[in-house]
């Protein structure tokens, strides 16, 4: 039964509960106001900062209990619980329910490298939190985690132990989906008219 395991994460991570959370909130589909993206920076700046919680924290919710269950069913093989990790990611990302059109991957991501090396997970968590109270970009802040990941995961998995190659390969298919996602803030970011995150405000790239 072990094949299921991705087709299961995908399902898990397609729920769009940035979606039905600023629905449930503030009757309104996410996808039509400021970012038009359904992750919890949007839903935070348009519906409220509980709203925008409560999707950080169900998203990321996901993506570890994607993990921890293919750990569970699989003797904590490495090879499933990564490639849960990807169908999660994926799902999220491009969720089947609303076209594929869905979130940046952030929070999922942060769920899944909790369940995996929740040490890398932390200190990544640090990298954001440091570049987004300095600079008040959202997307600079997840991008400079996605793309530390890597060697995060590489230097923190296990004492004097490197992880698998499929941890490795996985992790960094991770950062470079994440790193894709967020195609439209790189260019802002560059010509400089990326704004800063602040709550009510009527535009947001992430």
């Amino acid at each position: 039964m072990a094949f299921l395991i991705p087709f299961a994460a995908y399902l898990l991570g397609s729920i769009p509960f940035g979606l039905l959370l600023a629905k449930l909130f503030g009757g309104m589909d996410v996808r039509k106001v400021g970012s038009g993206n359904i992750g919890a920076t949007n839903v935070a700046r348009v519906v409220g900062p509980l709203a925008g919680t409560l999707t950080l924290v169900f998203d990321t919710a996901k993506g570890a209990a994607a993990v921890w269950l293919a750990g569970r069913f699989t003797n904590e093989s490495a090879t499933w619980m990564m490639m849960a990790a990807i169908a999660v990611l994926l799902g999220h990302c491009f969720p089947i329910w609303i076209r594929f059109r869905g979130g940046k991957g952030v929070a999922t991501a942060l769920g899944v490298f909790l369940a995996l090396c929740p040490l890398a997970a932390v200190v990544a968590l640090l990298l954001f939190l440091l570049c987004v109270a300095y600079w008040r970009f959202v997307s600079l802040g997840s991008i400079a985690a996605a793309a530390a990941m890597p060697l995060l995961i590489y230097f923190l998995w296990a004492p004097r132990h490197a992880p698998p190659i499929i941890i490795d390969g996985g992790t960094l298919g991770i950062a470079l989906l994440v790193i894709y996602k967020h195609d439209g803030n790189l260019q802002r970011l560059v010509e400089g008219t990326e704004p800063r995150f602040s709550f009510g405000t009527k535009k947001d790239g992430e």
